[in-house]
């Protein structure tokens, strides 16, 4: 199990630094590389570009909860709702299928 994850590959963590746009004010968000790739799987999902999805969340998370101590953070944790929500949906039907029908009687 281990070998899966000593074996990445060094180019999908390291960092990039990408520039953006928060409520009108240009700043740049570094994140490693593979949770870009996650970002931009989410934002084409939700029919967005990257900046502009960063950018509606960010501004959501405001009216929210009010200025976030680590913005970066939160997009990395983005990520990992977005993969168990993923895992979740994928698992939901071989839990259906797997479940016994509560009409039928078993008999051990």
């Amino acid at each position: 199990m281990c070998h899966l994850f000593a074996s990445q590959n060094p180019d999908s963590y390291v960092y990039e630094t990408r520039s953006i746009r928060l409520n009108g004010q240009s700043t740049s968000i570094r994140l490693e590389r593979i949770f870009w790739n996650i970002l931009e799987q989410i934002a084409a999902l939700e029919g967005m570009s990257v900046p502009v999805f960063i950018s509606t969340l960010h501004r959501e998370v405001l009216l929210m909860w009010g200025p976030v101590p680590n913005f970066t953070s939160h997009l990395r944790c983005i990520c990992l709702v977005a993969l168990e929500k993923r895992a979740t949906e994928l698992r939901a039907p071989n839990l259906r299928a797997s479940r016994p029908d509560p009409g039928r009687h078993v008999v051990g």
